[in-house]
């Protein structure tokens, strides 16, 4: 592995998910979200923050299109977003979010057609070490970590 590999991970854009704040729940229903309560288990992690939801904090749940590339593995899931978020965590060279600590992850690696090149598991909080190994291999553009039991999309990881 080079020295100078290292990753950056993103948020998802704040932007994208504003106009549903506040909305009443028909509004919500008729948009295909939900409005829930974090529970005290602390794992209501918003996409956006990069961080679990306080017990009885608001967020949505929410249909999100994560793999967009017109390829076989073009796919959205269920993802929660805090109605308290207001700006999309900005990490960064190398450093891990909450939500991707202390979980397994799962860590699908892509090339820049949005093609699977391969995939691993982080089970013992060793994303950083597992995404630098995936990097290694030059056709990786890039990586989208799930929950590994839910299989929830969690974040982008990009070479940095």
């Amino acid at each position: 592995m080079s020295a100078s590999t290292s990753f950056v991970v993103s948020g998802l854009p704040v932007e994208r998910f504003e106009h549903l704040f506040g909305l009443g729940d028909d509004a919500l229903a008729e948009a295909g979200a939900l409005r829930v309560s974090a529970d005290d288990d602390g794992r209501y992690p918003c996409r956006v923050t990069l961080e679990d939801a306080a017990p009885g904090q608001t967020l949505l749940l929410v249909n999100y299109q994560h793999q967009s590339a017109p390829t076989p593995y073009q796919s959205n899931y269920a993802i929660f977003v805090s109605e308290a978020a207001r700006a999309t965590r900005r990490l960064g060279r190398g450093e891990l979010p909450p939500v991707l600590r202390g979980r397994s992850i799962a860590l699908r690696a892509y090339d820049d057609a949005g093609m699977l090149l391969g995939a691993d598991l982080a089970l013992a909080d060793d994303v950083a070490a597992k995404a630098l190994a995936q990097f290694e291999d030059p056709a990786v553009a890039y990586l989208h970590a799930h929950n590994a039991a839910y299989g929830c999309y969690a974040a982008r990881i990009d070479r940095a």
